[in-house]
């Protein structure tokens, strides 16, 4: 591998033996080193492989603000709390949550307290991200000598969500929590009950609005033409019809994109579940 561009002592980014630029990390790796230079492969602690377009510059310069201490931290409280399959498929993950661990622990030695309004949204719209979180938060504070305090795991578990998306803001993670909860209130209001949110059906309707946003995200919404599935579940709910017509004007008017047919469609047949279920 040879050196592209240097960010500190710490952090080079580099070309692997394919060509594919990589970000390598490791103390001294980067001092003195020049581009061109062969990597000093004995120095290097971890390879990072930007993935789903992310700005290889941009991730490098974010991984140099963080002290390697707190990435290999979090990398081996990861490994403990059972997230090392996400790490090696995601590493921009690995420094996003070493990024937010290392800033919380500074804001703990500066006795600055975050509250984070989200923690019912979260446990309830993502609880397998949630208990990940509260075991990844757990590893960490037994790594530490000032635990950080348990609200953090909210935080912690929004950037596993996040990680699903090719956006590296956790904005967007935001937003899809506030537009799920309203969506999941209108459906409410239109059948007169409260929903349980711990139900399989609630947690399918949940996953199919989480991988429904990537695709509008990614600009990839299903759209098949006179789609024969598509009408039948429309004539077969028309109930559930309307109350997606009108989740998809608020998906439109929150996110900026029309549904298609066969998006609102399956919505429906979502809807049409939930209510099946609850009722």
């Amino acid at each position: 591998m040879r050196v592209v561009r240097v960010f500190n002592n710490n952090v080079v980014l580099a070309l692997d033996d394919a060509g594919g630029e990589v970000i390598l990390t490791g103390r001294g790796l980067g001092y003195q080193a020049r581009p061109g230079q062969v990597v000093a492969a004995d120095k290097v602690a971890r390879t990072f492989v930007p993935a789903d377009g992310r700005d290889p510059d941009h991730l490098a310069a974010l991984l140099a603000g963080i002290p390697p201490e707190h990435i290999a931290l979090v990398a081996s409280a990861m490994t403990e709390a059972g997230l090392d399959a996400r790490a090696a498929a995601s590493p921009t993950l690995v420094i996003a949550l070493a990024d937010h661990v290392s800033f919380a622990l500074k804001r703990l030695d500066l006795a600055m307290v975050f509250d984070y309004p989200l923690l019912a949204e979260v446990q309830n719209l993502y609880p397998e991200e949630y208990r990940q979180s509260v075991a990844l938060l757990a590893a960490v504070n037994r790594r530490v000598e000032t635990p950080l305090p348990d609200a953090e795991a909210v935080a912690l578990a929004l950037h596993l969500v996040n990680a699903g998306f090719s956006t590296g803001d956790l904005s967007f993670t935001y937003t899809m929590t506030g537009v799920i909860q309203q969506l999941i209130e209108v459906i409410e209001r239109t059948y007169g009950f409260a929903l349980d949110l711990g139900s399989v059906s609630v947690g399918r309707f949940i996953t199919h609005l989480r991988y429904l946003f990537v695709r509008i995200e990614q600009h990839r919404q299903l759209a098949q033409e006179h789609s024969t599935i598509g009408s039948a579940i429309r004539e077969a709910y028309p109930r559930a019809l309307e109350c997606a017509d009108r989740l998809a004007a608020i998906l439109e008017l929150r996110l900026g994109s029309a549904l298609t047919d066969d998006e609102i469609a399956y919505l429906t047949l979502h809807v049409a579940r939930v209510a099946s279920d609850q009722a």
